[in-house]
């Protein structure tokens, strides 16, 4: 069996769901910061070990359906989403986790590379308020080796989010 040769960051950066993140920053005023991970970071602890901060300072983009309608939570990488919670304050009556195909129809991005914006259609953002406890926040670009650094202010702008408590 041969190995496949790693991909570059530069075909990495090139890739169609990475492009449509980057353009979708730019649009939004956001600098074009993405950055290649040395490897997957399929944990935001992965994450946070290999860019070198806090593991609070990543935003997971975790999509779950509210009711059956997706919706897009940034939260802190030092937090689990308590679905039950999160669903009274919201004013749902459940969210449950996205299955592969829901999060890709709804964002065009897989699993483990969602970025919180360049989704085919807007999709209904919540952002973890304890995301702005830091300068820099670092969200992937829509390729599980792919983030960006951006501030709690542009990050919900950015995403057309709002900000709620998650824990």
């Amino acid at each position: 069996m041969t190995e496949m040769p790693e991909e570059t960051d530069s075909a990495i950066l090139e890739r169609p769901g990475v492009r449509l993140v980057r353009d979708a920053i730019r649009a939004a005023g956001v600098a074009d910061g993405v950055r290649v991970l040395a490897a997957s970071a399929p944990t935001a602890a992965a994450a946070a070990e290999q860019l070198g901060c806090p593991v609070g300072a990543i935003a997971n983009s975790l999509v779950f359906e509210a009711d059956g309608v997706p919706l897009l939570v940034l939260t802190s990488g030092a937090h689990r989403v308590d679905t039950g919670a999160l669903a009274g304050r919201i004013g749902v009556g459940s969210i449950r986790r996205a299955s592969a195909e829901v999060v890709r129809a709804a964002t065009g991005q897989a699993i483990g590379g969602v970025a919180p914006l360049g989704h085919p259609a807007p999709v209904r953002t919540l952002v973890d308020e304890d995301l702005a406890a830091y300068d820099v926040i670092w969200a992937a670009a829509g390729h599980h080796q792919t983030v960006f650094p951006t501030s709690f202010a542009q990050l919900v702008a950015a995403a057309g989010g709002t900000v709620v408590a998650v824990d």
